[in-house]
């Protein structure tokens, strides 16, 4: 999918969804030169739908066909990799059709027949770990995709759920699934969210998400994730967790500086 050496650190960054061409491109090309100069390796993400979310006023893409002919056309005209999210096997089906890393939502990573048709499509497969699993209970999500005939399944930490409004992170997870013989990943912007307001919108906070990255680079984690926006406060979707674009760069050069102390 993308070259990397074992020893340093992949970013998956992007718009939490497809919004416009406009905007994807924008933050693609943006990544893209920021990342190329820091010798990142980066898979662009942005969900071409929502299927999870708080309420139904609440918005969840552009249409099917119009957002995956977008992630098409990054991949073709910015030769960047891509990583979405599917919901159910059909969406896997369609998706790995387009993009190269299918994303398994955390609410979903027990689903077998999912696990099962993204691992088929021979595509990565992206497993986010649920808000209510251990670490070391993720081992079985993993062996459902090695044994359908995926080698190359990768493991996302997001927080595990702690009262009704908030999530933590155990660092000790990062260790514990990289003994499952693949790429672990931190989710910094999820990691960060305040889910089931009473406002019916999830909240979140964003200041946050440099605590988050720098505490997971100094951990040893394979990857990270952080979903960017140039406007979080204007974004469609998940605006409140996400980190702004300008702030993504001065945020990469530190923790480039704390992977070269390691």
């Amino acid at each position: 999918m993308f070259d990397r050496n074992p020893s340093e650190i992949f970013l998956l960054a992007g718009p939490c969804v497809v919004e416009s061409r406009d905007l994807v491109f924008e933050v693609a090309g943006r990544i893209q030169e920021m990342t190329h100069t820091l010798g990142i390796p980066f898979v662009f993400k942005s969900s071409y739908k929502k299927a999870n979310r708080s309420s139904l006023t609440s918005f969840t893409g552009i249409g099917d066909d119009r957002a995956l002919e977008i992630l098409a056309e990054v991949k073709s005209t910015l030769g960047l990799p891509v990583v979405t999210d599917v919901h159910s096997p059909d969406e896997a089906l369609r998706a790995g059709e387009v993009v190269d890393v299918l994303q398994i939502p955390a609410f979903l990573c027990r689903q077998t027949e999912l696990l099962q048709a993204a691992a088929r499509t021979g595509r990565i497969v992206n497993i986010k770990k649920g808000q209510f699993m251990s670490p070391e209970s993720m081992k079985f999500a993993v062996d459902k995709v090695v044994q359908s005939g995926n080698p190359s399944p990768m493991v996302t930490e997001r927080g595990v759920t702690f009262g009704y409004h908030e999530l933590l992170v155990d660092f000790r997870a990062i260790p514990v699934m990289q003994q499952f013989g693949y790429p672990v990943i931190l989710d910094c912007t999820h990691s960060n969210q305040q889910p089931n307001q009473p406002s019916g919108t999830t909240g979140g906070r964003p200041q946050f998400i440099g605590t988050m990255a720098r505490a997971g680079v100094a951990v040893g984690v394979d990857g990270l994730f952080i979903e960017t926006h140039p406007q979080p406060s204007r974004a469609l979707s998940d605006g409140a967790n996400m980190l702004p674009l300008d702030e993504l760069e001065p945020l990469l050069e530190q923790l480039m500086r704390i992977r070269a102390a390691l």
